[in-house]
């Protein structure tokens, strides 16, 4: 716990936003450059590592989290990560420009997102249709959550693997890029786990429940990355980078961090969690069926607009709820 007052404690969150907003743009940058040179796709960049990388902050909180015996705030901040993710990440994202995204991305990708979160909650929420006292994603669930994330990472190489664009020459040197990349990456996890500790601190002090930080303040302090880094590419005219990186990091989320982080400690699932689910799959299924109006396979302004009401709504609704 922070020994420090409020008020320096909001300086240092603003602080650290600042860090993270500046050193996303320098990973985007990094990682757009060894994409062009070394010939890899901006969307299996911004699937695999930009995921990797925006998504340590969660991983990092919830093994924190667990072996401080906080598991309820580990749940809540994958859950809350993911919607933020989806509502407010891609929402912002395309208040700077239509986000096109690929026939394969409908069609694949986002499939295998919202199936993440159909096995999430059936190993959660099996338990509630049963006799059993305690409702858990169990380590056993952690080693099924893993599999499918192996499963994942082969099927994406596979599927794109083959479908490589030519080498292009990068406007930064080789060294250079990598330390664009590795130091976004190094300056993200520090600031984000700086920004957390600092929300946390400051929200408990108002006496705010576990899970309540977990899908609020702490998942927007670990989903910041992906949403600065969204905002930045999207403004770099990277749009397969922006989607890929939110499906990627979303499925991270929960066939990785869940993962790691249950098989670290089993994770009790309460009634809040299960409706928090349902409302990620309702997020999941609203971004799939918004491919389909308007402009085909695309996320317009209005609909992004729309994406962030609801989640202002979700919000309202989680204070209510406590």
């Amino acid at each position: 716990m922070f020994e420090l007052s409020n008020l320096v404690l909001l300086i240092v969150v603003v602080v650290s936003l600042f860090i993270i907003v500046k050193s996303a743009d320098y990973f985007v940058l990094g990682a757009a450059s060894v994409a062009k040179r070394f010939g890899i796709q901006d969307f299996i960049i911004g699937l695999t590592v930009i995921a990797i990388g925006t998504s340590a902050p969660e991983l990092v909180v919830n093994v924190l989290a667990v072996f401080q015996d906080a598991t309820a705030l580990s749940l809540g901040n994958v859950l809350g990560s993911n919607i933020i993710n989806i509502m407010l990440g891609l929402g912002i994202a395309s208040l700077f420009a239509p986000l096109a995204v690929k026939h394969s991305t409908v069609w694949k990708e986002f499939p295998f997102m919202l199936l993440s979160v159909i096995i999430v909650l059936l190993l959660g929420a099996g338990s509630f249709f049963s006799v059993a006292s305690e409702h858990i994603i169990s380590r056993a669930d952690g080693m099924v959550l893993l599999s499918f994330f192996i499963i994942f990472i082969v099927y994406t190489f596979g599927l794109h693997g083959s479908s490589k664009q030519e080498s292009i020459d990068s406007e930064n040197s080789l060294s250079k890029s990598l330390l664009f990349l590795f130091g976004g990456v190094a300056t993200l996890l520090f600031s984000g786990e700086i920004l957390v500790k600092s929300a946390v601190a400051l929200a408990e002090s108002f006496g705010v429940s576990q899970n309540l930080i977990g899908l609020t303040i702490v998942a927007i302090g670990t989903s910041l990355p992906e949403i600065v880094t969204a905002i930045s590419a999207v403004r770099k005219g990277m749009v397969d980078m922006v989607v890929g990186g939110i499906v990627g990091s979303n499925i991270f989320n929960m066939f990785l961090i869940l993962g790691a982080t249950s098989i670290v400690a089993p994770l009790q699932f309460t009634k809040a969690n299960f409706i928090d689910t349902l409302i990620l799959i309702g997020a999941s299924l609203s971004l799939f069926f918004s491919m389909f109006i308007g402009k085909k396979h695309s996320l317009e302004r209005g609909q992004g607009i729309l994406f962030i009401v609801a989640y202002v709504a979700y919000i309202v609704f989680a204070l209510i709820r406590g």
